[in-house]
């Protein structure tokens, strides 16, 4: 919320999103992907992963595929099948950039926390408290 109920600005927040482009602007790597490495970190499949991210396996293999070829390298090795069912896992690689994404993700938070509130107590002619 950015500003005490009543302002005009009571109901406006601020969101942003962290990607990767390329030099052609081209989408390299979305939040949506950085979930998706996540979660096959967390569930140890790319099913998994899928069905908690309420996406088809096919478009959870699409993403990795298309993050793959734009990196230009692995990021998840498959395993398939065996008594056990198939597993998924982050190479090190894949761990590497989602490890750096995480923290990143930590001071962007930080920051924009910092920025937003300041930028809104402005809006609002309100003294910054420290």
């Amino acid at each position: 919320m950015a500003g005490p109920p009543g302002s005009k600005y009571y109901n406006i927040f601020l969101d942003y999103k962290i990607s990767l482009t390329g030099k052609d602007n081209f989408e390299v790597f979305d939040e949506e992907r950085f979930i998706l490495l996540q979660n096959i970190q967390d569930r140890g499949s790319l099913a998994g992963a899928a069905e908690a991210m309420a996406i088809s396996y096919r478009k959870a293999w699409g993403l990795i595929r298309e993050a793959e070829e734009s990196v230009g390298f692995v990021l998840v090795e498959k395993q398939r099948g065996g008594k056990d069912g198939g597993r998924s896992e982050l190479t090190a690689e894949g761990q590497k950039l989602l490890e750096a994404y995480l923290e990143l993700r930590v001071e962007f938070d930080a920051a924009i926390h910092k920025i937003t509130k300041k930028f809104f107590h402005r809006l609002n002619d309100q003294p910054l408290l420290r």
